[in-house]
């Protein structure tokens, strides 16, 4: 599920590096005439993890695929971990120097939520992974205040108040 209320444009950019290895992306790009282009992936990267998932958009058969649907919204306590398993699994590709994609849609919210959780496993503070998201890949990254709240809370904190709230 994607939720496109908050008014983002689509991004120039199939995908970004945020870091050495660990790049975002999404399944869509804007063309040089503002018309979406759907982004294959085929053997680029050694691993990558969807939150998205559509049909004929790769990667390729050989890569290592990790596809969780996660919505672009309020998150449940399963839904958190997922996303704390997946950046544990982009943290430990990257620290082995494998070239890892976490792509989702557009490549703003569920990608900017697992790929700041990674930088955070890679040592890097709350808010300036947050920053190096946002410089590196779009002024839209982590336009879904939520999933900001949930990194500057902890994900494993998030997860057990929503796992109150169910």
């Amino acid at each position: 599920m994607r939720v496109k209320h908050r008014g983002e444009p689509d991004p120039d950019s199939a995908w970004d590096e945020i870091i050495p290895c660990l790049s975002m992306g999404g399944h869509v790009r804007k063309g040089p005439s503002g018309e979406r282009i759907p982004v294959v992936v085929g053997t680029e990267f050694d691993v990558v993890i969807s939150l998205y998932r559509t049909d004929g958009h790769g990667p390729a058969g050989t890569v290592e695929h990790h596809c969780r649907e996660i919505p672009d919204g309020p998150l449940t306590a399963a839904q958190l971990t997922d996303v704390c398993e997946l950046a544990q699994t982009a943290t430990t590709a990257v620290r082995a120097g494998r070239r890892v994609l976490v792509r989702c849609n557009s490549g703003y919210n569920r990608s900017g939520l697992v790929v700041v959780q990674a930088l955070v496993h890679l040592g890097y503070q709350v808010d300036d992974a947050i920053f190096l998201v946002r410089d590196r890949r779009s002024k839209w990254a982590l336009n879904n205040h939520l999933f900001v709240e949930y990194l500057t809370t902890g994900l494993d904190v998030a997860a057990l108040l929503a796992d109150l709230d169910g």
